[in-house]
Formats: C-alpha cells, structure tokens, sequence
C-alpha cells in the first residue's frame, strides 16, 4: 500500500431528529426455551427474559419477538393446544403480563407468533371432532374421496385414536405434520375464532402486534385470492382493537407473491431473497445483486401499499445459522450483520447471532442455549439440550465477549447504535451505487437532508475503488469495522471482509 494514503479517524455520528417511528427499529428473536431460566429447571421462561431485558436495551433492541408460547406438546410449540394460555414451562399469564407491562416501561415492544394455519391434535377443537361434533368437525377438513387424497396422500392422515361413526374412513388435511391438522378456513365460525384470539392478545394483554407462520397454506394455492381475502378480514378486525399493532408474515417466495398479500393486509413480509442473496453474495466473493433486488421489491410494494414494510433478516429458527453457513469465518458473519443493518426495512436479528452461536438442522440444533457465561458462572444458562455447536469451546460466552474489542457482540451493538441514531438508516431510502465492482456492495441511504455512501467489501481480497463524483463532499468516517480506512485522493482503499460507512455533504 503506498505511503502517501491518508488515515481516516472514525467519528462519533448522533443525528437524530425524531424517537424511533414504530416498526422502524431492530427486533431480536427470542426462543424462550433457550435464552433464560429464572427458576433452576434449564428451561427458559418469561421471568428469565423479564431478567434480560436490560441486556436487549444494551444492545439497542426496540422490539421483540417470541417465538410460540402457547401450550403445546411439542418443544417447539407450533402445535398449538391452546391458544389463550401460556406454556407451563414459560410460567403464568400473570408473569407474562408482567414481561409485557417491563417490556413497554423500557421503551420497546413485543409481537408474539401466532401459529393459525393448524392446531395441535391435542387441541379441544380437534379432540371434540374426534368425538363427532358437528361444530368442530367443520374446523377441520376431512375427506374419504381417494382421487383427492392420492394427490396429495403425504398430507391427508388417518386419526391415530378411535372416531365417530361420522367420521370412520375419512381422513384429515395436515400439510405440515399428522400432528398437525389444518384449519378449514371455508367455516366463518374458524375465522371468528381466530379473530377473537388475535383480539384477546392485543386487548386484554396488550401485546403489540404478531408474526405470522406459515401464513401462504390457509387456502390451497389454486385458491390464494381467498387468502389474500382473509388476511385484510383479519386486518381489519385487529385494526379496532390497536390500529398501531404491527403484523409481520412468514411467507416463503419470492416479491411478486409476498406483494398481494400487503394491500391491506399483513404489514410486512420477510424478505427470503434478499437474505439468501446476502449470503451467497458473501460466500462466492461478488455481489449478485443484493442491493438491484431489494430495490425492486420495494418498488412492487410501494405500488401495491405505500406503507408497506420490508422484514429484512440474515437467517431464522428455520435455517441453519450464520456463523455456520460462513464455515465459523466470523469477518464474513460480521460484513453480513453490517449489510442487515444498513438496509433499509425492520431488520430482525435471531437471538445469539449478536455472539456468533453455531447450528446446524435438524431444528433442534439451530435452537440451542444461548451462551451467557462460562460453565457454572451462571444459574440462569438453560439447558433443555446438549449443545452440539455452541459450546464455550467454539463460541465465547457473552461475558467474555463484551471484553473483546471488535468482537463480534461489539460489531452488533455498535452497528445498531448507530441505525437508532440515523435517521436515513432508520427511516431512509436506498439508491444503488453502481462502482463497476462486484467485490463491493454498494449504496446509498438518505433521508432528507442526511447522506449516507455505505460500502462493504465481500472478497478476499483489499479493494481500491474510485470515490464516485457524487460523493467527492464526504463529511465523515461514522462506521468501520476494519482497523484502518485509508484514503488517496479519489480514491478509497477497502480491507477484505469490512464495511464502512461515511456521511456525504
């Protein structure tokens, strides 16, 4: 590297105008099981995140999400058993109350899954079937017709206990799981059910709003107007209770099929394209069109509701981590987190990527404890599980991260310090930045009059890139996440794996 580059010293950036606009802030994904145990049973509870609070204030966290809590059979939960109780295991509905009340004390929110394409076998409704009530067997979709089961034959199922007389020979729809009978969504009695459920949580609870599982099989696809249909129905109803709750969807697939289901309905989607593009961008070395992409989704939403949101994340509870589809290179985890959180949308963080926790599927293993401490260091580690992945051995415990300088808790909390202080990467726009080089990422985020020119180089190697003529007034270096930003001229010098952000004039 030649001499004559320049050093440039980063610096302190706050330019907030306005308190964070609710969904714009970073949510942290919470599998109670694994994260805090407040009563010595190595299962986590809602005491146990009662406790931990502060730790996601720490990190800047504005809202979280829960994965199922909701009495279930399963470790899981997205077998729902009961859909207006809480999960012995997770303590009380006065303990969670109590969490909701904490949580919104401290200034956040909290949104819950809510799992309604199906129930748990063991739920009333579906036991009550069974027994050859007429109500509850038309919650549920039956069939004898063999042309309809041979179609699809891995999702109808047999009852696995004696039935009714009207119900000998039929077998039931569950595209998931035999243990997991889907809703008859035709029956207006399952969508007022399911519309008081929602209510009862926002009313008499108080949460702030839902993810939404699985929510493209309520009705065959063939069918998905009617989906779309009942979604702006459920929208609607939740919209007397709460206008300001949030509803965020898991919908697998890609823009054009997330696009119907925001007008009017859902709030957001998660963006799986964008992820998916970060990640292979980030193994192979070049951008393959992460930022193009984005854009063009966020164009397709506009036009179908100008308020839409964009649920943007790295990976969830369904797919393998991070720091595992990066072979543990923890500078490629860290280029992933920096991209998450300078897009624009709601980015969700799933918990313990903040510390680098390893897993891989089956689901289980993608669940595992989060690493508070070193071995007997803290009563409050769970332990449900035998870790297979994140172990102290492979992965530092927080602890010990929060003294390691650049580390990888350190990246997390200063990456989202900064977002909750800009309002152009809170609230901003985004505009591609086109450098003729697909070893950097590169883009601008704006919002009024602040500027943003963010750029992450994804090879392996060091990038000297020529500073585009829009953007010669730079102002500030106010992210790096390498040790030096060196600068000649128009030109900027990139080290590999890194991101940097500076303000432009």
């Amino acid at each position: 590297m030649s001499q004559n580059f320049q050093t440039l010293n980063m610096e302190p950036y706050f330019n907030r105008t306005q308190q964070q606009t609710w969904p714009n802030t970073v949510f942290y994904s919470v599998f109670l099981q694994s994260f805090y145990d407040s009563n010595g049973d190595g299962i986590g509870d809602i005491n146990g995140l009662r406790q931990k609070l502060d730790y996601l204030k720490e990190l800047g966290i504005g809202g979280i999400w829960l994965l199922p809590i909701h009495p279930s059979p399963t470790y899981h939960k997205y077998d729902v058993a009961d859909y207006y109780g809480i999960h012995t295991d997770y303590g009380t509905m006065d303990d969670f109350k109590q969490l909701v009340k904490e949580v919104h004390e401290k200034d956040m929110k909290i949104i819950i899954d809510l799992v309604v394409n199906h129930t748990s076998d063991q739920h009333e409704w579906f036991q009550k079937a069974l027994k050859g009530d007429e109500k509850y067997m038309d919650y549920y979709v039956w069939t004898d017709d063999k042309k309809i089961i041979t179609k699809e034959e891995n999702h109808w199922h047999e009852p696995k206990s004696e039935v009714s007389n009207e119900l000998k020979g039929k077998k039931y729809y569950g595209f998931f799981w035999h243990e997991m009978p889907d809703l008859n969504y035709d029956n207006p009695n399952v969508r007022e059910e399911i519309k008081n459920i929602g209510k009862f949580w926002l009313s008499e609870i108080g949460i702030d709003g839902f993810r939404l599982d699985a929510i493209r099989f309520i009705y065959p696809e063939n069918e998905m107007g009617k989906n779309h249909a009942w979604w702006r129905e459920f929208r609607t109803a939740m919209d007397e209770v709460n206008p300001d709750f949030f509803m965020v969807a898991e919908i697998w697939g890609e823009d054009t099929i997330i696009a119907p289901f925001l007008k009017h309905g859902v709030h957001a989607g998660f963006n799986f394209d964008v992820s998916f593009k970060i990640i292979a961008s980030i193994k192979d070395g070049h951008d393959k069109g992460i930022i193009e992409k984005l854009i063009e989704a966020r164009k397709l939403y506009n036009k179908t509701d100008a308020d839409f949101h964009d649920a943007v994340f790295l990976t969830n509870h369904d797919q393998n981590r991070i720091l595992t589809e990066f072979k543990g290179n923890a500078d490629l985890a860290k280029v992933a987190a920096a991209i998450l959180l300078s897009l624009p949308g709601t980015p969700f963080i799933y918990y313990g990527e903040e510390i680098g926790m390893l897993g891989m599927k089956p689901d289980e293993y993608i669940r595992e404890p989060f690493l508070w401490n070193l071995p007997g260091k803290d009563p409050g580690q769970t332990s449900w599980i035998e870790p297979k992945y994140t172990k102290p051995e492979t992965v530092p415990p927080l602890e010990l991260q929060r003294k390691i300088r650049r580390g990888m808790f350190q990246h997390y909390q200063e990456l989202i310090m900064l977002r909750n202080n800009s309002d152009a990467l809170t609230l901003g726009d985004i505009k591609f930045v086109d450098l003729e080089n697909d070893a950097i990422v590169a883009y601008e985020r704006f919002f009024k009059n602040e500027r943003i020119l963010v750029l992450h180089n994804i090879s392996e190697e060091e990038q000297i890139i020529d500073i585009p003529r829009d953007y010669l007034g730079f102002n500030k270096l106010i992210f790096s996440s390498q040790q030096k930003v060196q600068r000649k001229g128009l030109k900027l010098l990139i080290d590999k794996h890194s991101s940097i952000m500076i303000t432009i004039n």
